[in-house]
């Protein structure tokens, strides 16, 4: 399916592979709406009341070649909240081994409604998209994380009440969630910084592509090895594992050259007062974080777990309801 990604434009139908898809508009719009889903799950869970199930009928294939925890839970619960179904396949359907991208996406077509894909290479999800008539959304290739990077953002705002002013310091690797959060940060006219060792910058056409969408809004992306530099004045000091999934043979390498990017009291005493801490999750406690202030008043990484629901669920109203 082709993605059109028109400001106004509806979602219905269009494909998830990156949040530069989406316009400022859109996505503040997807806000709102997992904003109405949140409060619609607390209603239920503290009073019983009966929630909406605008996606009844409908199904979701869950296609993951990389385990998972939050995004495989998050969208089977919010299929099943909306009223719908989600089907989780894992390595028996291994794409382009027992069956190519092409004809896995020629058969779910006539199958599901809806495709969520969690994977490695970035080409898998474009494929999926180009093949599939139904809407694709990335639930994580190495290139990029859009779910992740809504969700972060959505709880950034519900934590400030604006986006207006907020500086996000990203500590460690230049890897796909900071790319997703760099473009969206460019897409909505926030401030984005990343402190990273020298050998492990991101990807250079992610950058240059968040730099274009950063001169029509005024966001700014900083860059620099010094942590504490990089925090300073940030109300928001965001990091992530070392070492992500495909990279375990570097994990001794990764621990001696991040050993100075750990998030802890002394690195958001730096940020200032008005810092918090984020964390996508999985968390090595004690290497990229401390226990300290993962579970300090400082963090908002519960938030942010949580709030992959409510934006999933927001996103998949959006894409088959909308």
């Amino acid at each position: 399916m082709n993605v059109v990604a028109e400001s106004g434009t509806s979602l219905r139908g269009r494909d998830l592979l990156s949040v530069a898809d989406l316009s400022a508009d859109e996505v503040l719009g997807l806000f709102d709406r997992a904003a109405e889903l949140k409060a619609e799950d607390r209603a239920r869970r503290d009073h019983g009341t009966p929630p909406a199930t605008p996606l009844a009928g409908r199904t979701l294939a869950m296609l993951f070649q990389k385990p998972s925890l939050r995004t495989r839970v998050t969208f089977e619960a919010g299929m099943n909240q909306l009223g719908g179904h989600a089907v989780y396949l894992t390595e028996d359907v291994v794409m382009g081994a027992r069956e190519s991208v092409r004809d896995v996406a020629r058969n779910l077509e006539r199958f599901v409604d809806a495709i969520v894909a969690r994977t490695g290479p970035h080409e898998v999800v474009v494929e999926l998209a180009a093949q599939a008539s139904i809407p694709v959304i990335n639930g994580l290739t190495l290139r990029e994380h859009p779910c992740q990077a809504l969700a972060d953002v959505f709880t950034i705002r519900e934590r400030f009440g604006r986006l207006d002013g907020i500086v996000l310091a990203f500590v460690g690797d230049g890897n796909n969630v900071f790319h997703s959060l760099a473009l969206l940060g460019a897409i909505l006219g926030f401030e984005v910084r990343l402190a990273h060792p020298p050998e492990y910058d991101p990807n250079p056409r992610i950058v240059d592509r968040a730099h274009e969408l950063a001169a029509s809004t005024g966001s700014k992306l900083a860059f620099g090895h010094d942590p504490a530099e990089i925090v300073r004045g940030a109300t928001v000091v965001y990091t992530d594992a070392w070492t992500s999934m495909g990279q375990e043979a570097e994990t001794e390498a990764r621990r001696d050259a991040f050993a100075r990017y750990r998030v802890d009291d002394a690195l958001l005493d730096a940020a200032g007062p008005q810092a918090v801490a984020m964390h996508c999750l999985p968390a090595h406690r004690g290497e990229e974080i401390t226990s300290a202030v993962m579970d300090g008043p400082r963090s908002i990484i519960w938030d942010q777990s949580e709030n992959r629901l409510h934006v999933q669920k927001a996103l998949l109203v959006e894409l088959l309801a909308g």
